[in-house]
């Protein structure tokens, strides 16, 4: 099923290179392949050594030629090649710099791929069973590649932080398992068909001694090496920072500005709380919500249930009154996630729309109870008009947009930021009306602005200025974890993970509010050149037109609009 929301024009050459190019990625970096649909890619796994590292940067540098060497034939066709060569010389540069080799930290690094990848792929059949046993067979050589690959960019001085090194030899002992607690695989293949068990445990035993020899040797190797420092410094930042967003960012003024969003968000919620629980503060009010039944969802079939119902209804409530939402994109599915760990987040349908787009929960272990007043604004992040909107219509929109803008480029900053455009929008419409589920929103918010300060401060090593409650002057794991504890309401191990995940993965954290930045602003600017003609579903189906962009050719666009 395929649908075009605008007459199609002849393929370009440009549409040529891109498509071929999708086929290429897909071969080259397997897990990609199996997020985005691409088939016959699944039982793979992508070489991170350093030849097969040297291969993706030759297929990437190969491409930026291709795509230069394309003369537009219309001004889609212009952004669509400004946009190739930005975002694959940022991966590039990552490559060449080699510290996408030396990749290892607590939330993305190939070590999450090894685990996560099969959450997303199909069980379904007895064939889908005997593809995840070849992938699962196949995952010990991947494990030593990737080895190869970190030992070598230490040889070349490139270790991550000592941190990081512990955590991630941590989790590759959590997801092994132990005499007495099942690892990953163990739990995931339960399911799977008798005439596979043996093979499948054999390729589970595989699969979790690899994470145990993984463990061992980065403690052995990299860990005398790492440097104790957690911030990577400006040069790296920089680099991070221009992948994530597609731009070049004046990072103090950023910084400065997170500070101010940051204050304006807290007087927000500080007035919402006092709405709920009257001089009870933000935990009084939290209390009070926590211990409605109404908000209440007991047990994983009934959240499960919820997280549909929610999707489904806003769909129906925006599709041609806020935005219109094509025919395949109105169908999405809420699921949680087979095991623990693995966060929320968005997969992308396929390009036929066989496999729809997917909310994904991960609930902690031993937890089976979720208060919803949290989680109405995560909904809107990941379905309509978040994530599943953005990236459903871009799937959809073969008439205005090449397969590689369609399937494969997702700039964090740009996506992100939409996501959380979406929910202020569902605030600004009524639908977070509800005091409590607007509390979760701020809340949410107030999340995101602290990123921006902390991932930024720490990294590049910026001083606190005054009067924001802080003692200290300067950024360090405890004023950081402190900071969190005095802004972020979740369970203390959640706030350690989180500020584990800004110190591993530097210049990701900062791109929702500075995404939002760019399309609040951009749209504002809009309504102030168009006055009373301006029309609010009219530009949002414009700016879902553009497809994926980085950060600074984003507001070139927005401006014409």
């Amino acid at each position: 099923m395929r649908g075009v929301s605008a007459p199609a024009r002849p393929p370009s050459a440009l549409d040529a290179v891109a498509d071929s190019f999708v086929d290429a990625y897909a071969a080259a970096v397997p897990e990609v392949a199996t997020y985005i649909g691409v088939p016959g890619h699944d039982d793979r796994w992508s070489d991170h050594s350093p030849a097969g590292r040297a291969a993706l940067a030759d297929l990437l540098r190969t491409t930026i030629e291709q795509v230069r060497a394309c003369e537009p034939v219309d001004h889609r066709d212009a952004v669509a090649r400004t946009a190739m060569v930005e975002q694959l010389s940022s991966e590039l540069a990552l490559l060449d710099s080699g510290w996408a080799a030396a990749s290892l930290n607590s939330m993305e690094c190939p070590l999450q791929d090894f685990r996560q990848t099969f959450d997303v792929m199909a069980v379904d059949t007895d064939e889908d069973w005997a593809v995840v046993t070849r992938r699962l067979t196949a995952l010990p050589a991947a494990v030593e590649q990737y080895l190869e690959g970190l030992d070598a960019a230490a040889a070349d001085g490139k270790v991550t932080a000592a941190r990081q090194v512990r955590l991630t030899a941590a989790l590759a002992r959590t997801w092994a398992g132990t005499p007495h607690v099942p690892g990953f695989f163990t739990t995931f293949t339960a399911p799977a068909p008798a005439a596979l068990r043996a093979e499948l445990d054999r390729a589970v035993e595989g699969a979790h001694d690899a994470f145990l020899r993984f463990a061992e040797h980065v403690e052995r190797e990299l860990l005398p090496l790492a440097p104790e420092r957690d911030g990577v410094g400006r040069e790296r930042y920089e680099m991070e920072s221009r992948y994530f967003t597609g731009t070049a960012l004046d990072l103090e003024e950023t910084y400065a500005w997170g500070w101010q969003e940051l204050a304006r968000i807290v007087a927000e919620k500080a007035a919402v709380a006092e709405s709920i629980a009257p001089g009870r503060g933000f935990a009084g009010a939290v209390e009070v919500l926590d211990a409605d039944p109404a908000r209440q969802v007991r047990g994983r079939d009934a959240l499960q249930r919820w997280l549909q119902e929610t999707a489904d209804a806003a769909i129906a409530a925006l599709h041609g009154v806020h935005v219109d939402v094509p025919e395949p994109v109105r169908v999405i599915e809420g699921r949680l996630t087979p095991t623990a760990g693995g966060g929320v987040y968005y997969s992308s349908p396929t390009e036929d729309f066989s496999r729809p787009g997917r909310m994904w929960w991960s609930l902690p272990d031993g937890v089976e109870d979720m208060t919803t007043w949290r989680e109405t604004t995560t909904v809107f992040h990941e379905g309509v008009p978040g994530h599943h909107l953005q990236i459903g219509q871009a799937v959809y929109n073969s008439a205005l947009l090449n397969r590689w803008q369609r399937v494969l480029f997702f700039c964090s900053a740009h996506g992100e930021g939409w996501a959380l455009y979406a929910e202020r929008l569902m605030g600004e419409l009524g639908f977070l009306d509800d005091p409590g589920d607007r509390l979760g929103m701020l809340d949410a918010q107030e999340l995101r602005a602290a990123r921006v300060v902390l991932d930024i401060g720490v990294h590049l090593d910026l001083p606190i200025p005054p009067g924001h409650g802080i003692t200290a002057d300067r950024w360090g794991y405890d004023v950081a974890l402190q900071f969190l504890r005095d802004h972020v309401s979740m369970e203390d191990q959640m706030l350690v993970d989180e500020l584990h995940r800004y110190l591993g993965w530097p210049g990701q954290a900062p791109v929702y509010k500075v995404g939002e930045r760019v399309f609040l602003t951009c749209r504002e600017q809009a309504r102030a050149r168009h006055g009373d003609a301006f029309d609010l579903k009219a530009w949002h189906q414009a700016v879902l037109d553009l497809g994926p962009l980085g950060l600074g050719q984003l507001a070139d666009e927005l401006d014409r609009l």
